[in-house]
């Protein structure tokens, strides 16, 4: 496809997934003092599925960790889950800011994104039992998109990271699984592809820091998880390529776990939380067979 048409297409694409509403939540809860670090909770609104009280889906979006992108643009992707059937835990988190003096903003805050995840996903499983009464706080599945992907998959790997890492867990997470859309799942391959324009380097404090900070923050070496995971990848994504999803589940292979790759065809980056898109349908079943 040449480049024109794919831009367009993708523009229409975000354009579309962008034109909704934001949900309100049922309920928000804080896990910090940060005004950031907060928990939109939405109550399951469709029939219950096969297995009795609802499973909690925890959402981490993204938007290359920069400021501008915070969960108000993933609330519809929230709701069309809550109506799915799933009892639904919107994360934020801090994010980078704006330079001195500079007009872009920077992707993430080291370690303070770092910091926010982990203490959301500790903090959760009390959170949700507070807030989400109706909701099955012991089977949880985490998704995130983009760089909530990366997000979703590094937070299932803490207990592989050093000991001496303040993230570090003394064993997996209890979780159901992780559905990871389109996620910057490899740091090596998304930085030579210069992923959101170099966020992966920003991300990790820049050029001095990459290599240092790279093995505790890069999903692709922190396996194997031990933890259920599906990758879900438009084949037609110039946001997050295809290869990036692919390099990822290569380097599981090579650890010995299994991960799936659902590769849909005609499908960019942002259909995959557009609750008018078919893709977004085939998110909701991918977190069904996990979550059930």
């Amino acid at each position: 496809m040449p480049d024109d048409v794919a831009a367009a297409r993708a523009a229409a694409e975000e354009e579309s997934a962008f034109s909704h509403p934001p949900v309100e939540p049922d309920a928000t809860a804080s896990y910090g003092d940060h005004p950031d670090q907060v928990i939109d909770f939405y109550a399951p609104r469709g029939p219950a599925g096969p297995g009795g009280p609802a499973p909690v889906i925890v959402v981490l979006h993204g938007g290359a960790w920069r400021a501008p992108y915070d969960r108000r643009h993933t609330s519809p992707f929230a709701g069309f889950l809550a109506r799915r059937g799933f009892a639904v835990a919107n994360v934020e988190y801090r994010r980078g800011a704006v330079r001195t003096g500079g007009r872009d903003p920077v992707a993430g805050r080291w370690p303070e994104t770092f910091d926010d995840v982990a203490a959301a996903l500790d903090a959760l499983p009390a959170l949700a039992r507070r807030h989400l009464p109706q909701a099955d706080a012991r089977r949880v599945v985490v998704t995130g998109h983009s760089a909530g992907g990366h997000l979703a998959l590094w937070g299932a790997a803490r207990h592989l990271l050093p000991a001496d890492a303040a993230w570090h867990t003394d064993g997996p997470a209890p979780l159901r699984g992780v559905v990871a859309l389109a996620p910057i799942a490899d740091f090596a391959v998304a930085d030579k592809l210069d992923v959101c324009g170099g966020a992966v380097r920003q991300l990790l404090g820049g050029d001095e820091a990459f290599a240092e900070r790279q093995p505790c923050a890069d999903p692709a070496l922190l396996l194997p998880t031990g933890i259920a995971t599906t990758l879900v990848q438009g084949r037609a994504d110039i946001d997050v390529p295809q290869a990036v999803a692919e390099a990822y589940a290569d380097a599981a292979a090579k650890a010995g776990e299994v991960v799936g790759l659902t590769l849909l065809e005609d499908v960019g980056h942002f259909p995959l939380i557009d609750p008018a898109a078919d893709a977004c349908a085939v998110v909701a079943e991918e977190i069904a067979q996990l979550a059930w």
